[in-house]
């Protein structure tokens, strides 16, 4: 991802083609691991912490925040950051893609404006045919009961 960041000639992080995040809203820390590296984890900082704050971004419109604040509220911060954490790789550069392209696929996901419902009727002939099958359920029930003997 970051080659193609630089194809472009811009820093930040691509979430489409025509949308991108700054690099200066991105806040990316290193933090020690207890993932995969052995005894290397001790002594490097190979986890990945990377916060962003869509509510006070300058990448999205009014609308297109509406929507990322509504789809990811139950993953913000109190303070309205998102924060993902990576440390599935032994060195940071590998958790600092992994951490982007996590990020990059959750903004995508909330910025898909959802399908509006249209209310619609069932036809007539399929109310028929549910009324035809009710009624034969009740016959095949009521033949299935024992007879009277008086």
């Amino acid at each position: 991802m970051a080659e193609r960041d630089a194809e472009r000639g811009e820093e930040g992080l691509w979430i489409s083609r025509a949308k991108r995040i700054p690099e200066n809203e991105l806040g990316i820390q290193r933090v020690r691991s207890g993932g995969p590296g052995g005894q290397n984890v001790n002594k490097t900082a190979s986890k990945i912490v990377l916060r962003f704050n869509p509510a006070a971004s300058s990448a999205f419109d009014d609308a297109e925040r509406a929507l990322v604040l509504a789809a990811l509220a139950g993953r913000l911060t109190t303070d309205g950051d998102l924060v993902i954490h990576s440390s599935e790789h032994r060195s940071a550069e590998r958790n600092l893609e992994a951490a982007r392209s996590r990020l990059a696929a959750a903004l995508r996901q909330a910025l898909v404006r959802p399908k509006v419902r249209r209310a619609t009727r069932p036809t007539r002939s399929s109310g028929v045919r549910r009324l035809d099958a009710k009624r034969r359920r009740s016959e095949r029930k009521r033949d299935r009961q024992a007879s009277d003997p008086d």
